[in-house]
């Protein structure tokens, strides 16, 4: 088995050892330890897979939170995610109504100031 192997067999208590005996000896070898432990997601709750169950897009609710084992729990935070997401595509579709009515009483105002008689220019025409 080669050294690469071995060491790379580590447990996180032995590579949480490592680390901090790195830093004491000289703080660029403690520094690159922790860098390649985060890196390469030794340490479970810092893994890059993990970053990928929490989903930045709307929708799909069981995709992105993991179950806690609860299910009354667990419904009870579907049926909230899902009101609030119903709110705010309700309270979305009310700024759509107020933005399409400022829209139109504008272009009222534009047509009828349009179509409203010009005051005669004064007297510049005579001389």
């Amino acid at each position: 088995m080669s050294l690469t192997a071995v060491i790379d067999e580590l447990p996180k208590p032995a590579w949480i050892v490592l680390m901090v005996l790195g830093f004491i000896a000289f703080w660029p070898i403690g520094l690159a330890i922790l860098a390649y432990l985060l890196w390469s997601g030794k340490m479970g709750c810092w893994s890059r897979k993990d970053f990928g169950s929490w989903s930045g897009t709307h929708g799909g609710h069981r995709n992105r939170f993991r179950s806690t084992g609860n299910r009354a729990f667990d419904d009870y935070r579907e049926e909230t995610l899902n009101r609030l997401e119903e709110e705010q595509r309700e309270f979305t579709m009310f700024l759509e109504r107020l933005r399409q009515a400022k829209d139109q009483h504008q272009f009222d105002q534009f047509m009828s100031e349009r179509q409203a008689p010009k005051p005669a220019e004064s007297g510049s025409d005579r001389r």
